[in-house]
């Protein structure tokens, strides 16, 4: 009889791409819930419903409600700045620092409203946690910022910063406009292209002479 191991079905890694496969439900499913009902709201039975698995069975997986929101706003931080770092590494080296700032604006809106549930849960929730729980994901964050002062300091020291802009004044004007998106964009309102093509516009004329 052949022994469980990683070539026979039933063996060790079946069992353990079964497991991260339920992880990553149960994220899944706690990323829509909290980007819906936010950290208070959020319960262990929603979450289950969602990922359709019985409650207790989080248990296995997360000690607590805390521990598994904790993990969704870290999964979800570093996937934010790690889609961001990604589109701006696809841009040809000729790319001037407003090419990249419009970039950096499209990777933003369409990880937040298109491409992530948990884009949402973050810039909803960030502010509202205890600090054992957005530790991690606040240090993403903060990490994912960094990009966008680099970006803005960038197009200072090209001559296309506007004067009467600072520019840490200016970098967080533009994320909080940005992150504002997830509260009124309605897919049924327009395609997210245009709203994309608008906060390009936008951002770059606000922060252009």
């Amino acid at each position: 009889m052949p022994v469980p191991g990683p070539d026979v079905p039933g063996g060790a890694d079946t069992a353990t791409s079964k497991s991260a496969r339920t992880r990553g439900r149960l994220l899944d499913a706690a990323a829509k819930v909290l980007s819906r009902k936010g950290f208070a709201g959020t319960r262990l039975a929603d979450i289950a419903e969602q990922a359709h698995v019985q409650a207790p069975a989080i248990y296995y997986y997360y000690p607590s409600r805390e521990d598994l929101i904790e993990e969704v706003m870290y999964v979800g931080a570093a996937a934010m700045r790690t889609h961001l770092a990604a589109a701006l590494d696809a841009l040809p080296p000729t790319a001037t620092p407003a090419d990249r700032i419009a970039a950096a604006v499209e990777a933003h809106l369409r990880h937040e409203l298109e491409i992530s549930d948990y884009s949402t849960a973050i810039i909803r929730n960030a502010n509202q946690l205890p600090e054992q729980v957005s530790r991690r994901a606040l240090a993403e964050i903060a990490a994912y910022n960094d990009v966008w002062r680099v970006l803005v300091a960038d197009l200072d020291a090209a001559g296309e910063l506007r004067p009467d802009v600072d520019p840490a004044v200016g970098r967080m004007m533009v994320l909080g406009a940005l992150n504002w998106a997830a509260e009124w964009w309605d897919p049924e309102g327009g395609p997210l292209d245009e709203v994309i093509r608008t906060a390009q516009s936008m951002v770059l004329h606000s922060l252009r002479p």
